[in-house]
Formats: structure tokens, sequence, C-alpha cells
């Protein structure tokens, strides 16, 4: 019978029905897999044709490329010096007592979390204001300021390229102290400004090139921009001395410069908020109508929080709140309005008596410990035989220092003791302690020597 049957499939006549159904399920399981292919081949095509195929691979960040190589580094006494972060005398990160009774107060509050106005939080950006130019500025007190909050130091730089590109129209040209930090390049540079740069740091004195750049700024065209950090110049920690703050103020007066001061340190660099403030309230007393952004990360330890302001002087009352609507149509559709939290807290230690009070004693306790680690460093380095001039570590200021350092010294940092900082020889101070500074000066002393 079976035979009977597959002959008869081959002479093409009727098949039984068993053969039949087995036949339909073969050719059910056929089509089935076309389907399936079919959208499989349409998804490879569509991955071929990728809009975004010309996107190259971009560099690592520098300074975050060394963390991830200290976090694959298995020696114990690891250090980790290209953080900008401060960090206790244990390497332990460090929250202000100011800031956690700050945040008891707000919580007991228990306010909303409603959307700021764009210009931030009216208490900050007035305490922020009052900071940095002083109670007794006569800017401050005529009212001829604006000042807004933006997303920490960061933030504040881009809302004032943003604002010079729209509203500079003598120049698009920023100049630079080289070096200057990284971010100020793309910053500036993203906001479609031009970048120059003139001389500052000296390397064969690991030191300000004071003549260099007056030199440079005497030149450069009128009603241009200069860059000036407020102090711990970063990366280098090299601030001119109060004589020579002078100097400049009166050359870029001459040269009828707009001067933007990056003040991300004050009270972190020297202890004092109006000694790290001198030179931007010297330059407004000169008549120089500046434009400033601020920063409390690292001074209040805001650094997740991005706590921070911009600031423009301007010669009356009226042309300041002209200002301030065209900063708040810039800020927006950049973001509409600033985080609370951050500005919350910061205002409430500025504005509270006890909380400011113990804040300028938390600061500057932050200061000292750096300004020692300096101090213990040359001397562990003497102790270590070290015939080197290691007096630039003490005379630069704020959480960073330019050491001398050569790349292929910094490299055997590295291989050899597991000492990680940037190649350039930059080293953040606050990751040194009185438990590694021995370590430290041993390492260093051992690839200069």
């Amino acid at each position: 019978m079976r035979g009977a049957e597959r002959s008869a499939g081959a002479r093409g006549e009727k098949c039984p029905p068993a053969a039949a159904t087995a036949a339909a399920a073969a050719m059910a399981l056929l089509h089935s897999r076309r389907l399936l292919a079919a959208p499989r081949l349409a998804a490879a095509a569509s991955r071929a044709s990728s809009w975004w195929s010309h996107v190259e691979m971009g560099p690592p960040d520098p300074i975050l490329g060394v963390t991830e190589a200290y976090k694959r580094d298995t020696n114990s006494k690891k250090m980790n010096l290209g953080v900008g972060a401060y960090r206790d005398d244990n390497g332990k990160p460090y929250v202000l007592n100011c800031v956690r009774k700050a945040e008891a107060m707000i919580a007991s509050k228990k306010m909303d979390k409603e959307y700021l106005p764009i210009g931030g939080l009216a208490d900050f950006t007035r305490a922020s204001a009052e900071l940095a130019l002083g109670e007794n500025s006569e800017a401050f007190k005529s009212g001829r300021y604006v000042t807004v909050q933006g997303i920490s130091g960061t933030g504040s730089l881009r809302i004032g390229a943003n604002f010079l590109q729209r509203f500079f129209k003598a120049s698009r040209d920023v100049y630079l102290p080289k070096p200057s930090w990284g971010n100020h390049t793309p910053i500036f540079r993203d906001a479609g400004m031009q970048l120059q740069a003139y001389r500052y740091y000296d390397p064969k004195t690991c030191s300000l090139d004071f003549s260099g750049a007056m030199d440079d700024i005497s030149k450069i065209p009128e009603k241009s921009i200069i860059l000036l950090h407020a102090c711990a110049h970063n990366p280098t920690g090299v601030d001119p001395r109060q004589e020579q703050w002078k100097e400049l103020a009166a050359t870029v007066k001459k040269r009828n410069l707009l001067v933007y001061f990056d003040m991300a340190y004050q009270g972190f660099a020297s202890g004092d908020i109006n000694r790290d403030a001198w030179a931007v309230r010297h330059f407004i007393e000169q008549g120089i109508n500046i434009v400033l952004s601020q920063s409390f990360a690292k001074n209040m330890g805001l650094y997740g929080e991005r706590a921070g302001a911009f600031t423009v002087i301007c010669s009356d009352a009226d042309e300041a709140k002209r200002v301030e609507s065209q900063l708040k149509i810039l800020i927006r559709p950049m973001y509409s309005n600033p985080p609370v939290n951050g500005a919350r807290i910061a205002s409430m230690i500025l504005n509270t008596p006890d909380l400011r009070k113990e804040w300028l004693t938390e600061v500057k306790g932050m200061a000292d410990r750096i300004i020692s680690m300096r101090t213990q460093l040359v001397s562990n380095l003497k102790k270590e035989g070290s015939s080197h001039n290691w007096q630039h570590i003490t005379d630069q200021i704020g959480m960073f220092c330019f050491t001398g350092l050569k790349p292929e010294q910094v490299e055997r940092l590295i291989k050899e003791f597991s000492v990680y900082m940037t190649k350039d020889g930059r080293i953040s101070v606050a990751g040194v302690t009185s438990g590694n500074v021995g370590y430290l000066a041993h390492a260093i002393h051992q690839v200069t020597k």
C-alpha cells in the first residue's frame, strides 16, 4: 500500500491525506523562513546605512583617563593626584559641617520642588554678587550689576560666552592665558568665539611670566576680550601679586579690553574670601566693568549640586535690567531654569550668620591643609636629599600645582610607583595627605635625581 502511495505521488496523482498534510507543513515551514529572513535582511541594510557611520571615536578625557588607570592599579600605595576635588587628610571626600546643617534646615522647612525663575534663586544670586564684589562695593550698592544663577562654574562660563557671542559686537577674540583650564577653550569655541592666547606661565622657573604677559597684553587689539583667573590659577597655581594685578589692570584699561574673570576658588585659595577676590574688586574700582563667573563646587564642596553664578557689571541700574532680560532669553532654550537644591544650600550658608561664620572657618581649614601639604612635600623632598629647587611648590597656591616634572618622569611615577597625574606634571595637592606625602616625595626624588 505504501509503495502504491509513493508511486501515485510520483505520477502526480492525488496523495493520501497523511502525505498531503506533511507536504503542506513542509511548504509552510519554508515560507515562514523566507518571511523571517526578509526583516533580518532589511535590518542589516538599515544598519549599513546608519546616519552616524561617519562619527569617529573621540579621545578620552585626560583627567578621567588618569582616574580609570588608577582604579585598575592594585598597588596598595597608589595615589591619584589627577582629580580636582578636595580630600580630607584621610584621602576621603569631605562634606562641610555647615552644608550638613544647611541641608537639615532646608529639610525641616519641607519646601516644594517647583521650578526656579529663569535667573535662579534670588537670595542666592544676591549673596553670590555680594560675596564676590564685597558688601561695600559701589557697583553692588547702586544695583548696577546683574547676577544669574548658572550650572556651577562651567555652566556660568557658557552663559557668559553665549552672551558675549550675541551682544559683544566689537570682537569675537577671547584671549586665554597659556596654559588655562582645559575646558575654557571648548566653552568659548562652541559658543562661536575665536580663541587667542597670551603668555602667562614660565616652565623654566615654574612661575609667572609677568614680563611676557604684560608684553602680550599690551599688544592685544583694543576692545578684545581677555580671560583672567581671579585666584588659584588652574592648572598652574601661579597667581600675580597685588602689585602685578595693579599693573595688569592699568594695561587692560589702557587697551580698553573687556575682562572676563573666572573665580572658582574664592576662599579656597588662601583661606580668606576678601584676599581671593581682591583682583576682581580692584578692577571694578578702577572703572573696569567686568563680567564674572563663580563656582561653589570647591569652596563649599558642592561639586555635584552644580551651584554657580554669572555676573555682569553695567554702567547703571537701567542697563543692568536690560542685560538681565537678555540673559534670561539666552538661558531659556539652554536649560529653562537652574537646579534648586545647591542654590538653597549655598544661600542658606551665605545668608545665615552662624552658618556663614562656620563656613569661613571650614573653608580656611581646607585651604590651610593644602598649604600645609605643599610645605610638607618640599620638606620631605629635602629629607630625601633632592638638590632641586622646589620653592615653586610653596609659592604656588590653590588646589593645583605645576610640579615641573617632565612627561617621561610622570610615566616613571605611574609605572614604578603607582603615582597618577596628568602628563604635564600637574598634581592636585588635595590628593596629598600626611600619610602619603613621604611616599610621594620619595617617588618624585627617584625620578628626578
